[in-house]
């Protein structure tokens, strides 16, 4: 196995994929999105069934089974290669992949062509890290699962802004963030070390292949729910925050018993989910 070179935050790593790739080539050549590992016995195929799997259970886990996905347009903010968008277009009527690579979304054409419904897909290139380029209440569903956390925090916020003006009123927000444990009092310095040290010509190359560095580099940020639900708690609806039964997250709120808090299985202790009805 060889490993991925990662250098570059989510917020500015546009156009990185070489556009004479394959969508397959990307997945040996440049490595799963979650080990950093390469080699020509992984597949697209098999990438893109983990990606189902995951739909499928985070369907399950954060009681999404209600929601009419088959009649539903669902953006998905940080689609990359189309792991999980393909698997959005066999069940919903349209699909918006995002992605601030436009090289990455030519390549999730290619990997939705082969195992989705590429009649159902459209894209948007995200091109400034932070808007999403599409009218007010226009879709159904705001989904994003590892891309918020890649984000400085400002962008972050923008784009959980971003979320809740393109969905509609009735329409549901479900968005993945890292939050903080422990051991965050040594990795986040650590990843600010490593993403300073990225940008030196020689070392920054060769520490962005090492997989240690990119474990740690690509960690941005780290958001409390009480952080994003001050700016956007009155905007939203029957709020759910979703994290792992191996940890307590209190919530503070303005408003009594507009959040539920529920522990879930499966979900790694230092993330949350927030699910929420836009006003």
């Amino acid at each position: 196995m060889n490993l991925r070179a990662h250098h570059l935050p989510w917020n500015s790593a546009g156009n990185v994929a070489d556009n004479d790739l394959t969508a397959d080539d990307v997945v040996r050549e440049t490595g799963w999105v979650f080990n950093n590992e390469t080699g020509d016995e992984l597949t697209l195929k098999a990438f893109v069934e983990t990606g189902d799997k995951e739909v499928q259970r985070y369907i399950r886990l954060l009681q999404l089974e209600k929601f009419q996905f088959e009649n539903s347009t669902l953006l998905e903010i940080g689609s990359g290669i189309g792991r999980m968008t393909s698997s959005f277009t066999n069940r919903c009527r349209a699909v918006i992949a995002a992605d601030v690579d436009s090289a990455f979304l030519e390549r999730c054409r290619q990997t939705v062509a082969r195992f989705g419904r590429i009649d159902r897909l459209s894209t948007l290139h995200v091109a400034n890290g932070k808007t999403l380029g599409r009218a007010d209440k226009s879709v159904d569903m705001t989904f994003s699962y590892i891309t918020l956390q890649h984000c400085q925090p400002q962008d972050a916020l923008n784009l959980v802004s971003e979320a809740i003006r393109v969905t509609r009123s009735g329409g549901l927000i479900v968005l993945n963030f890292r939050t903080w444990v422990a051991s965050d009092v040594v990795l986040v310095p650590l990843g600010i070390a490593v993403r300073r040290l990225w940008k030196m010509p020689v070392l920054g190359r060769r520490l962005a292949r090492w997989r240690w560095s990119t474990r740690l580099g690509w960690q941005a940020n780290r958001l409390k729910p009480d952080t994003v639900l001050q700016d956007f708690e009155s905007q939203l609806r029957e709020i759910k925050i979703f994290h792992s039964v191996k940890r307590k997250l209190a919530v503070a709120t303005s408003r009594e018993n507009s959040v539920q808090t529920i522990p879930t299985n499966r979900i790694n202790p230092s993330h949350w989910w927030l699910v929420a009805q836009v006003s």
